[in-house]
């Protein structure tokens, strides 16, 4: 009965163990405009998932200055942000096929859209809507503080995971499915 109770043990901490490194987040480097770049990625149903972007701060500017409503926005800083990913992943109706795609978005007062594009030569600024595969309405929600930097993350849920999407007092999610 001992031997049960350890094995038991022994598999619960081996899953929360895994469930604990499943986000791995390395800096890249420093933006030409000075906002530091990272590459977080994460496992979600099998699929490795990583987004690799610049993270400005608010430095006490306003936030629609910086996310303008109803105006395309990199979502990041300096360089394009990049959501790169081995399996399909579907956004709603929008589907990702695996490999590398630009993250926009469409920040709104009632809620945003995730504009996904091709990779090849969509800076950010200007957007390119030539390079636009697909686009999806996120919901709106707001932080309880601010947020001073902006932070791209991904949290796992029993029904797929959800991007999420947080500066200033904006809190923008998207769910999505693996496959």
């Amino acid at each position: 009965m001992r031997r049960l109770i350890w094995t038991i043990a022994a598999m619960c901490l081996g899953a929360a163990g895994t469930t604990l490194m499943a986000q791995k987040t390395t800096q890249v480097h420093a933006g030409t405009g000075g906002s530091p770049h990272v590459k977080t990625e994460w496992t979600i149903d099998g699929a490795l998932v990583s987004v690799e972007y610049g993270r400005p701060a608010l430095k006490g500017r306003p936030e629609a200055q910086l996310m303008p409503p109803g105006q395309p926005w990199r979502t990041g800083a300096d360089e394009p942000t990049l959501l790169t990913t081995n399996k399909p992943l579907k956004f709603g109706a929008l589907t990702l096929a695996p490999g590398t795609h630009t993250i926009n978005t469409i920040p709104g007062t009632d809620g945003w859209h995730l504009l996904v594009g091709k990779h090849e030569g969509q800076w950010g600024v200007p957007y390119r809507t030539n390079l636009e595969t697909g686009r999806a309405p996120m919901q709106l929600g707001r932080t309880a503080s601010a947020v001073e930097t902006l932070t791209i993350s991904i949290e796992d849920t029993s029904a797929g995971a959800t991007l999420r999407v947080e500066w200033g007092t904006a809190s923008a999610t998207i769910p999505f499915t693996v496959g």
